[in-house]
């Protein structure tokens, strides 16, 4: 594999959350000298994308030896260490548990929202009204469990682990989808979001239409 201080090419669209955890990595760790970013042209026919990875996937990275790395946790980790000095990883133990443990539950989220929002992107008369509804509710208990993990201790301070990041990367999807109304009743849960929505990393990296 790749030395870990090679450049690498970071392939990712702007809509996709998954592309935008990794590209939030790259801002928060400052790697923009060890790694281009590259816009991918996702769910097109014959996109040249497809030769740069099969799946037609983001993010996807490209080490300089040309290994390929798809999934947005496996590039994410792989981006962390990039500097030798990781951030976002997990510690050993009972504490690295509880981080895995809600980033798994902030990933429930995102996984739910973005089915829930490309079933929205459909014709009208394409879409799935069971979907919808499913999704739905999987998010509405979802952010009710949230409001009550929101104080756990590994989700306050500063962006430090993928739990936070992936959660707020979920919750910012209410951009995409007016019908997600997450902040109505979880107060706790909007003043965590609002307190970090200002972060340059965030900022710069919003989803966009």
């Amino acid at each position: 594999m790749s030395d870990i201080n090679s450049p690498v090419k970071l392939y990712i669209t702007l809509t996709s959350p998954y592309a935008r955890l990794a590209r939030i990595v790259v801002l928060e760790k400052k790697l923009g000298d060890k790694v281009e970013q590259i816009i991918a042209k996702t769910r097109q026919v014959d996109s040249p994308y497809y030769q740069v990875n099969p799946s037609g996937r983001v993010p996807c990275l490209i080490l300089s030896d040309g290994t390929r790395l798809e999934e947005s946790q496996l590039v994410c980790s792989y981006l962390d260490h990039l500097d030798a000095a990781p951030r976002f990883e997990p510690p050993t133990g009972t504490v690295g548990l509880q981080v895995r443990r809600l980033e798994a539950m902030a990933r429930s989220l995102m996984d739910g929202m973005s089915v829930w929002i490309r079933e929205g992107f459909r014709p009208v008369d394409e879409r799935s009204p069971g979907i919808v509804s499913h999704e739905q509710a999987r998010a509405a208990r979802l952010i009710d469990v949230w409001e009550n993990e929101i104080i756990d201790s590994a989700m306050q301070g500063d962006l430090n682990n993928m739990a936070q990041l992936t959660l707020i990367t979920a919750l910012q999807l209410e951009q995409w989808n007016p019908d997600f109304k997450w902040r109505e009743g979880h107060p706790r849960l909007v003043e965590w979001c609002d307190q970090l929505s200002d972060r340059p990393s965030l900022q710069e990296t919003a989803p966009v239409l």
